[in-house]
């Protein structure tokens, strides 16, 4: 059902109303206005609006203004329908922010959630909204600016189909989103995913103690850049891990050991106790995380700097006396 142009291919301008303009939403408004769509932005941060607007996006004082400055060809040529993707923290904003849009949706409106939403509420949200509800995983982080996110979208899949040249902007390509179903879908594989990110972190983070407390005075830049080289345990994680020893050396210096976030760890292994399916790893790395706010290990100190290489959270360093 998704709009396309006359000989079947979709078109190539769209225009997008992009509410939230953090450091991901930024990136999803800058990655759509180079890929030449119209982007309409609002944030409650007049700033961050106005960065949005010197990117090449219009500003937009309000969600209603937003809406007011969408003229409905969202989904190109003979749409009267809105598009707006959804960039807030998860939670209560984005219930705030859909209690702002409900009065200027319709049924052919698409509503896109770009954060980390726990699906059990992206499936209540798909049923109250008016509009087209597409719950959207997206991973990457800041980090992923120039080579652009990848992005799991549950949905009515002519929503879906209706913003495939957004979404080819703001993924890395074609290849870096895919509709993964139903409403929820795209948040559930995303948490599962975030589980998966909690064991591989784990794992280094191990591997990397046991070097460093081990037989050899090692240069850990120099075994995660050798690995990094066509080893079979290479990644973009461990690419991170060899930008982490070179910045703060073999030691960490003084990145301290406790490691924030937890929340879709948790879900994870929720879902799997409820679905009977034994996660061990995935549930070990979450009680890794958890006791990293007790003790002192090497290998949360690798998490915890990973942690800023991905999505550029704050590294909790420690005092010069510890």
């Amino acid at each position: 059902m998704g709009t396309t142009t006359a000989d079947g291919r979709h078109p190539s301008r769209m225009e997008l109303g992009v509410i939230g303009l953090g450091r991901m939403g930024q990136i999803v408004a800058n990655r759509s206005v180079e890929a030449g769509h119209d982007v309409v932005a609002f944030d409650l941060s007049a700033e961050a609006t106005a960065t949005a607007a010197e990117n090449g996006a219009e500003p937009a004082d309000s969600v209603a203004d937003l809406c007011d400055r969408l003229d409905g060809s969202g989904g190109g040529e003979g749409s009267d329908g809105k598009r707006i993707w959804l960039m807030v923290p998860a939670g209560d904003a984005v219930d705030a922010t859909l209690a702002d849009l409900e009065p200027h949706l319709a049924d052919d409106d698409v509503v896109v959630d770009g954060g980390n939403s726990r699906f059990h509420e992206s499936v209540r949200r798909a049923e109250e909204t008016d509009a087209a509800y597409l719950d959207c995983g997206t991973s990457g982080g800041p980090a992923s600016a120039e080579e652009g996110f990848s992005l799991m979208i549950g949905g009515p899949e002519w929503a879906y189909e209706t913003l495939v040249p957004v979404f080819d902007a703001v993924a890395t390509g074609p290849d870096g989103h895919d509709h993964m179903g139903a409403s929820g879908s795209g948040h559930y594989v995303k948490m599962v995913h975030n589980g998966v990110e909690y064991a591989l972190m784990q794992a280094y983070g191990e591997g990397f103690e046991l070097l460093t407390e081990g037989r050899y005075d090692l240069d850990m830049e120099s075994v995660a850049r050798t690995w990094n080289n066509g080893a079979v345990i290479r990644s973009w994680l461990l690419e991170l891990c060899e930008e982490a020893f070179r910045e703060e050396g073999s030691d960490l210096g003084d990145v301290a050991d406790h490691v924030a976030g937890g929340s879709t760890g948790t879900w994870t292994v929720e879902e799997a106790l409820e679905q009977e399916v034994p996660v061990p790893l995935i549930y070990q790395a979450l009680a890794e995380r958890y006791d990293s706010r007790n003790e002192g290990r090497f290998s949360h100190r690798l998490a915890n700097r990973l942690r800023y290489g991905f999505g550029r959270h704050e590294v909790a360093r420690r005092s010069p006396d510890e």
